[in-house]
Formats: structure tokens, sequence, C-alpha cells
């Protein structure tokens, strides 16, 4: 028994000092307050690809996380801003963006909402038309249309 806890000692140690070194790294990672404004700025642009309607500043789900923590290690290792976002749409696609380029592939995202308010609006003056004229028409009589002229005249022929 006494072997087994002198073996199991340097293994612990081992295990405590990897710990303490992943803890000061992250802490020395997130003391830099220009570090975490800059990730923060490039959160605010990416979209959440999970949640879909918050950036991944916002949203709490894993994959954020991990998009937020892959933006800090690309910033803390030199890359620019723009090779950031390069890299997060080469491996999502444009789809992660807030604000899409405006090209072929993203033609939908940006004319999509236009081009179905414009079907809704047609849509829906067919439909208007469409019972203004399945609506009967109603038709006086001439005794209907002398008695409607005298009304209007002021002048009662009853």
């Amino acid at each position: 028994m006494a072997e087994r806890r002198s073996c199991l000692r340097p293994l612990r140690r081992l295990l405590g000092a990897l710990s303490l070194c992943l803890l000061a790294q992250i802490a020395s990672a997130q003391s830099d307050p220009a570090l975490e404004a800059h990730v923060n700025a490039i959160s605010e642009r990416l979209r959440c690809l999970v949640c879909q309607n918050q950036s991944i500043a916002e949203s709490q789900a894993d994959l954020a996380n991990d998009l937020r923590r892959q933006v800090r290690e690309m910033l803390a290792a030199g890359k620019s801003e723009d090779d950031v976002i390069a890299f997060m749409v080469e491996r999502y696609g444009d789809f992660v963006l807030y604000d899409p380029p405006f090209k072929y592939t993203t033609l939908l995202l940006w004319g999509g909402p236009a081009a179905l308010m414009l079907l809704a609006l047609g849509g829906f003056a067919w439909t208007v038309r469409q019972r203004r004229a399945a609506a009967p028409q109603p038709q006086l009589t001439d005794a209907e249309r002398e008695r409607a002229q005298a009304l209007l005249d002021n002048k009662d022929n009853t």
C-alpha cells in the first residue's frame, strides 16, 4: 500500500503543476483588457450558428464559447481582425457574419426579405381585386333611381 502511494505522488505533483500552468495561462489571457475588448468587438460581428439570432458574444452555447476562445487564441497569436473573420467565413460560410457582403451567394440573404414582402403585397392586392370582382353590384330600377335623385335634390315625391 505504501508503494502504491509513493508511485502516485509524482503523478499527483505533475497533474497539480499542469493545472496551475493552465490556470495561469487562462488568467493571463483574460487579464489583458485590450485583448478582451478586441475579442468582444469581433464576437459581436459573428453570428452564433446554434442560436442564429445572437452573436457569439451574447450566446452561452458551447459552440459560441469555443468560437470566442478560438478568436481569443488567434488574436493572442498575432492574427489580425481580418484574418480571424476570413478564417470564420472560410470555415462556416458567410452566414456566420451578421453583416454578410453583397455577392451572388448572399443574394437570398439580402433580397429574400424584400422579395417576400413584395410577394405578400402582391397576394393581398390580387385577393382584394378578386373579391371586388366577385361582389355583386346592385342595379337600381328607374323608380329607385328617381327616388334617390329626389332625395338628393331635397324633394320628397312620396
